[in-house]
């Protein structure tokens, strides 16, 4: 029963983090959600599988985006719109939350990957509200995520969610090998 609730209770902390850290800069918020949505999507393929497929997946689309991240930034050599660097193009914040919001969308089907393309999305949004990036930054950053992800990813079949309503009550039916 822990392995079958661990991600969901991830993946509600992670969408309940903005609020907590309400004392918190705007920036900090999107750092801390730029590493544990990420950390949320390795955790799901070590939680919820048996074998190394999902793992293995999620570090392919990791590396790949990373790398197409950081070869653009040293060849596009664009300031940043506060001053502070010249890595601004594409966002790796952004690239990373979106290839783990894809990854997630990807394996695991909608139900999971909505909440994450909205804490994604938070994390770009931060990105340029913190004068870090500009909006073309963070869609580049997306695009590249979003691709990784996508092309490394295949849905895990041993996990089903389907929401239920009815006779006044609510909630998810979850079945699968665990």
């Amino acid at each position: 029963m822990k392995a079958l609730m661990t991600p969901g209770l991830l993946l509600a902390g992670l969408l309940s983090a903005p609020a907590a850290m309400a004392g918190d800069s705007l920036e900090t918020s999107g750092d801390v959600l730029h590493l544990l949505l990420p950390a949320t999507a390795l955790g799901a393929t070590l939680f919820y599988e048996q074998g190394d497929e999902g793992s293995w997946q999620f570090i392919k689309a990791a590396v790949s985006s990373r790398v197409v991240t950081e070869g653009l930034k040293w060849a596009v050599d664009k300031e940043r719109p506060d001053g502070s660097g010249n890595d601004s193009f594409p966002s790796g914040h952004t690239a990373d939350s979106f290839m783990a919001a894809t990854f997630i969308n990807q394996r695991y089907g909608w139900e999971w990957g909505v909440p994450a393309y909205a804490v994604a999305t938070y994390v770009g949004y931060t990105r340029v509200a913190s004068d870090k990036h500009e909006v073309e930054d963070v869609l580049a950053g997306a695009a590249i995520g979003a691709l990784a992800g996508w092309f490394f990813t295949s849905p895990y079949e041993g996990l089903t969610i389907v929401p239920v309503a009815g006779n006044g009550q609510y909630g998810l039916y979850v079945s699968g090998r665990f």
